[in-house]
């Protein structure tokens, strides 16, 4: 499959949103319109030196996943950046309530909220099953925040969403933009297979360039014992069937891409027309090689039960020895591999090919989650304040800037010997930007890959960064910026 076919079927699902929209949308047109706030009674702010003053106050609810931790005395409503968020702008933030995001604990409580038609927070900020946006989309509780964004929003936040306009596609109804994509980096979650090399070369195995290579290989680590202990505990390959097939983590959607097909979206066929992935003859394919490797012991039992996290534990515990999913996977969760085995070891390799030579992997959107704006919030600009000033200061930080070395020394950067370094053995391990609204701070999609590509010398905060963070997980040396 080549690349351009690839990138096609990453983006089918969206090409089918797209459509719907535009036949439900038909010739509408947003101009002219009032604010979506403007029927809601607004309550006048005032600003002094920079910020809110007296203080404005945003509830919100968001998943908290277990990549999200804490220093000892601080938690998800007092910590370093709420206190930085009241300090720096005169925003509040405050939880609704508290749920984590693993075993969909987040969604059924917030289905249990919809259904009893609970008061919502200001905010909800989510990314993960997109069944559940459509129920919050679809319940009218949430405002048009498009004209709200395109009312309020400021230049670096607008271009950046404007590199890629369809992330709106996804959040609209009736040719209304009701949620704000949040954006992620180009290409981040965009799956790459992970080995435990050191079984590799216990049993002198070769890299797979076919399914057929890496049935050789799952043999290996379930039935030749690669840890050593003397026991028939260990699996070739881990995955994730409880929420999707493809999906962001412990990803299977390879396997259907080697048959040339991708399941629980749109894909383009040769003769230009749009088919679903999940009932096609390749389907059907892919689903009898995945139970042959069940039967064979090479897939953990539980991979039906298991979501994205859990699968993924297989892998840091030991227990399998592949595993698929983004490239950022060494900063997490594999960083617990070499916590749980000193001596272990694993290597990033390509997609594997099917019988006819084909390889395909679900491509990403510049999205990673969406904003739903409560349609009584009173004061909506106080988000976007908020958010302007991370699209402003944080995405791209400026040299000597307040956001150089990261968002708060002693969390994800500390001075060691004279010098600022990142390393999350001496910073503490601790990400700031995870504790924020949108989950990452604010991220302008090109900007990551362009820092990656780059043959130049990285000059600003954010390229020295970026490139030295990938340069120390090879080279196992601090990051100093």
């Amino acid at each position: 499959m080549n690349e351009s076919k690839k990138r096609r079927i990453g983006s089918m699902l969206m090409v089918g949103v797209l459509l719907m929209s535009a036949v439900l949308s038909g010739c509408s047109s947003n101009g002219g319109h009032k604010p979506a706030d403007s029927n809601t009674t607004r309550a006048k702010l005032e600003i002094k030196n920079g910020k809110y003053d007296p203080p404005v106050t945003i509830t919100y609810l968001r998943p908290w996943g277990p990549d999200v931790k804490f220093k000892p005395g601080e938690d998800q409503d007092s910590n370093v950046h709420t206190k930085w968020a009241k300090e720096k702008l005169g925003i509040e933030l405050k939880n609704q309530w508290v749920s984590p995001s693993t075993n969909n604990a987040f969604e059924t409580k917030l289905r249990l909220s919809l259904a009893s038609n609970a008061d919502m927070p200001d905010i909800i900020s989510y990314r993960g099953e997109f069944n559940l946006v459509r129920e919050l989309i679809e319940s009218g509780k949430f405002v048009e925040a498009g004209e709200l964004f395109d009312q309020y929003a400021g230049e670096t936040w607008k271009k950046a969403i404007n590199e890629d306009p369809s992330v709106w596609y996804p959040y609209m109804q009736d040719g209304k933009r009701i949620g704000i994509p949040i954006l992620d980096y180009a290409y981040n979650g965009d799956p790459v297979m992970w080995i435990r090399e050191d079984w590799m070369k216990k049993f002198s195995l070769k890299a797979p360039k076919t399914l057929d290579d890496l049935e050789t290989i799952m043999e290996a680590f379930a039935n030749r014992d690669p840890d050593g202990n003397g026991k028939k505990d260990t699996y070739g390959l881990t995955i994730g069937f409880k929420n999707w097939l493809n999906t962001w983590m412990s990803d299977a959607g390879w396997v259907f891409g080697a048959y040339g097909t991708m399941p629980n979206q749109w894909n383009l066929t040769k003769d230009g027309k749009l088919e679903y992935g999940s009932v096609t003859p390749e389907a059907k394919q892919a689903l009898g090689r995945i139970r042959d490797w069940m039967s064979k012991g090479y897939l953990p039992e539980e991979a039906g039960v298991y979501d994205e996290t859990k699968a993924a534990e297989e892998f840091t515990a030991g227990k399998a020895g592949i595993v698929v999913g983004p490239h950022w996977m060494p900063s997490w969760p594999l960083e617990d591999v070499k916590k749980n085995n000193p001596e272990a070891e694993y290597k990033a390799y390509p997609i594997p090919a099917g019988p006819d030579g084909k390889a395909g992997r679900h491509g990403t959107s510049n999205a990673n989650g969406v904003i739903l704006i409560n349609k009584d919030m009173k004061n909506p600009e106080a988000f976007f304040m908020y958010q302007n000033y991370l699209f402003d200061h944080y995405a791209n930080p400026e040299t000597n800037g307040e956001f150089e070395y990261g968002f708060a020394e002693g969390y994800d950067w500390v001075m060691v010997d004279g010098k600022p370094t990142a390393d999350a053995g001496l910073a503490g391990g601790y990400a700031p930007e995870k504790y924020t609204l949108t989950f990452d701070g604010a991220r302008i999609p090109s900007l990551n890959m362009a820092a990656l590509t780059s043959r130049k010398e990285p000059t600003t905060p954010f390229e020295k960064k970026s490139g030295q963070a990938y340069r120390s997980l090879c080279l196992k040396q601090p990051k100093l910026l």
